[in-house]
């Protein structure tokens, strides 16, 4: 009688495994930059000019509906920023790179003074242009 050789059950082939996690990272590699901040900003609708792609990537600072600023650069962009704080912040990021463009995202449902005492506070910090970010109207 031949006997045949069977496979301990105990053995796993992780060929498909590795396929699967394969693909799942080529997927967060392509999600991860579209996702750019954890803060939750209803921008205001506007047919204006976008920002040419050649331009270098700007500092944006955020303003949420409850007037929070948040600062797109540092260790915590996703985390409400002290004003003094996010003026330092600005002010050496301008020193490294005086023509970086920096923009202002206001929630639309927050008071307008607030996203004035952003630009104030960018002004303090020695930018003299603020552009401003809007979405593109749905029609």
């Amino acid at each position: 009688m031949g006997s045949k050789k069977r496979r301990p059950m105990s053995e796993i082939n992780v060929v498909p495994y590795i396929d699967v996690m394969l693909v799942l990272l080529v997927i967060f590699m392509i999600t991860a930059p579209i996702v750019q901040q954890g803060v939750e900003i209803d921008l205001p609708q506007a047919a204006a000019k976008t920002m040419s792609p050649d331009e270098s990537e700007p500092v944006v600072v955020s303003v949420d509906r409850k007037g929070d600023f948040y600062l797109d650069i540092g260790d915590e962009p996703d985390k409400p920023i002290d004003a003094m704080l996010m003026v330092n912040r600005v002010a050496a990021v301008r020193q490294l790179k005086p023509d970086i463009p920096v923009l202002v995202r206001g929630d639309r449902n927050v008071g307008y003074g607030k996203v004035i005492d952003a630009m104030v506070l960018l002004q303090k910090a020695g930018v003299e242009k603020v552009g401003l970010m809007t979405d593109q109207p749905d029609n």
